[in-house]
């Protein structure tokens, strides 16, 4: 497995790295991860997911708590797993300068699981309106999970949520948990389901139905490899980080798992023309990417590690384009 640092790489070839941070007010000091991020005429926005538990990891393997490496670390008064989004306005130097939390009270209803709220959503503009696409697995008492739809007023003043659609698998829609669906920037209502064999899939929101439209060749790859961030236009094409995971047993056998990314291109018709080689942002075992974007003359790319940081990274539109050419 790859440990080559792309952050490292990133930095030493003129791009810059910044965390993405809010008042801990906000969120009484619990982990913030999974940003998304999105340009609208010139304007910088970034969902961030908040987390009220804090997830402790043990990188090495060597001081693995007794209920395994992977912990979540509770308020006593609330043992749920639950997620809220703040939208945050950035300047040109990437610092953010606003922040609002998403304002979902016109839809929430008791959560009727311990996985509470959408989780790792994707910021995206469509057709003029705004929309946080994640999972949500609240709604039953077995966490069944289904993307949901999340359009969004943003406003400088506030952001709300004015309408929820609760997104069905294609059919027959007998899946557990549907989950990381990202969306094609320039294609409305279109999300890459699975990476490879790439899977595209059309929702419509009026009928509240989903379908397959594109179902392409698996292409040779040792893991499983699926989304990351949204679907951006690249040269005659489509450009995305994709993540896999290894998952394994720690010596004490408890579930643990490693994070490794790789840049994915379509061509227009969402074949896949090539993977870059397998990448780690620091190399650290939990990693994970919503978001990236073009801006002027860069690539921003946003990412969240262990659940407890979020960062958002600028490299150089050649940096990156060169380490996909670089790929055999």
């Amino acid at each position: 497995m790859s440990d080559f640092q792309f952050v490292k790489h990133a930095l030493d070839n003129g791009g810059t790295i910044k965390p993405i941070l809010i008042s801990p007010n906000l969120t009484n000091g619990t982990g913030l991860c999974n940003p998304s991020i999105l340009v609208d005429d010139g304007r910088v926005l970034v969902n961030l997911r908040h987390t009220q538990y804090t997830l402790y990891h043990s990188e090495l393997n060597k001081y693995e708590h007794p209920y395994g490496p992977l912990v979540y670390l509770n308020p006593e008064n609330d043992i749920t797993l639950t997620t809220t989004n703040y939208i945050c306005f950035l300047n040109s130097d990437l610092e953010v300068q606003k922040t609002h939390k998403v304002d979902t009270s016109k839809h929430d209803v008791k959560p009727l699981w311990e996985f509470v709220g959408l989780e790792d959503a994707r910021l995206i503009k469509w057709e003029d309106k705004f929309y946080l696409a994640g999972v949500r697995r609240d709604i039953d008492t077995i966490g069944t999970g289904r993307m949901e739809m999340s359009e969004l007023e943003i406003t400088p003043s506030g952001v709300r949520e004015i309408n929820r659609t609760r997104i069905p698998a294609p059919a027959p829609n007998e899946s557990y948990c549907e989950k990381n669906w990202v969306p094609v920037t320039d294609k409305p209502y279109h999300f890459i389901k699975w990476t490879n064999p790439t899977e595209l899939v059309k929702v419509d929101l009026e009928e509240k139905t989903c379908d397959t439209v594109f179902l392409g060749e698996k292409k040779p790859l040792e893991k499983d490899l699926r989304g990351g961030s949204q679907i951006i236009p690249f040269r005659d094409g489509y450009l995305g980080v994709m993540h896999e995971t290894n998952l394994f047993k720690s010596e004490a056998g408890r579930k643990n798992a490693i994070y490794r990314h790789r840049f994915t291109v379509w061509d227009k018709d969402f074949n896949i023309v090539k993977f870059s080689k397998e990448f780690t942002f620091l190399n650290n075992a939990i990693e994970f990417s919503c978001g990236m974007t073009k801006y002027r003359d860069d690539y921003l790319l946003t990412f969240g590690v262990q659940d407890n940081a979020a960062y958002i990274l600028r490299v150089p539109a050649k940096v990156l384009e060169d380490y996909i050419d670089d790929a055999n």
